[in-house]
C-alpha cells in the first residue's frame, strides 16, 4: 500500500511539474516575442 501511495504521489508531482514548467515556458515565449514587438509599434507610432 506504501509503494502505490508514494507512485501516486510521484505521478501528481509530475502532472504538476509539467503544468508549471508548460506555463513558464509560455510565459517566456510571450515575453520574448511581446516585447520587441511592442518596442517596434512605439518607434513606428513616433515616427507618425
Amino acid at each position: 500500500m506504501t509503494r502505490f501511495i508514494d507512485d501516486l504521489a510521484g505521478a501528481i508531482k509530475d502532472t504538476l511539474k509539467f503544468i508549471f514548467t508548460s506555463i513558464c515556458y509560455l510565459l517566456a515565449g510571450a515575453l520574448i516575442v511581446s516585447i520587441p514587438i511592442y518596442l517596434i509599434a512605439a518607434v513606428f507610432e513616433n515616427l507618425n
